[in-house]
């Protein structure tokens, strides 16, 4: 079984969009669902599975993140600036790496909520992950179930685990949570600057090593006001 990791990093750049007007006074992670901002619930998740370091990446509103995370003791909090210019998910966790260590680590995003099934969804993640057969592990939930989404899917699931995409025509039973483990090796020869992590995920796919993990709960995208109503319900009804 491979060491569990212990450092992870939450993308919490983003502008927020979607999440207008809630998000014109404040960053998408301080938006609060059932009470408490989204990277608060995170983090707490985090914590939770063992991590002691948590990268933040700051960008939209990045003073008022810094600051409410300033005071949190656990996990520990390292910040990665962002201010100059977003650089998308696999830009950001690409700076961050001198933050993250060498070894697997633990990624989240911010509008990803999810109730836990048998085991902490992390926990999971983290007892399934194998250095020799993956670069990254995704959790991946039923499109199906999942609240507060709206699309076609991204995968489908192979019994050994390994991840096949979505053909443009098609609808895929299974979505990405947000949440995922990935090893730094997967970065070497990455693209400078800003890119979607997407482009590492195709490389992970062309050597079978992109794999993926179903969720046994109800995953919960946080992208809309609507969305932040009905997750709210959810948690405040468990």
């Amino acid at each position: 079984m491979s060491a569990k990791p212990k450092t992870a990093m939450l993308l919490a750049a983003g502008l927020g969009s979607r999440m207008r007007p809630l998000t014109d006074t404040r960053p998408k992670p301080l938006v609060e669902v059932n009470g408490k901002a989204l990277a608060d619930h995170a983090l707490e998740r985090l914590d939770e599975a063992g991590v002691s370091t948590v990268a933040v990446n700051l960008h939209y509103k990045a003073d008022m993140l810094e600051a409410h995370l300033a005071n949190r003791k656990s996990p520990k909090i390292v910040f990665s600036d962002e201010r100059a210019a977003l650089l998308e998910t696999g830009g950001g966790i690409a700076k961050a790496l001198p933050l993250l260590g060498k070894e697997p680590f633990i990624v989240v995003n911010t509008d990803s909520l999810w109730t836990e099934g048998t085991k902490p969804a992390l926990l999971r993640l983290q007892e399934a992950w194998d250095d020799a057969t993956m670069d990254c592990l995704l959790l991946v939930a039923p499109t199906v179930s999942s609240l507060g989404y709206n699309g076609r899917g991204d995968f489908s699931l192979e019994p050994d685990g390994t991840l096949v995409r979505r053909q443009e025509s098609q609808l895929a039973p299974f979505v990405f949570t947000g949440a995922y483990i990935l090893h730094p090796r997967l970065f070497k020869n990455a693209p400078e600057g800003k890119f979607s992590m997407n482009v590492l995920w195709d490389r992970a796919i062309e050597t079978g090593k992109l794999k993926g993990l179903r969720h046994d709960g109800v995953w919960m995208e946080i992208n809309t006001p609507k969305a932040v109503d009905i997750a709210s319900d959810v948690l405040a009804n468990l």
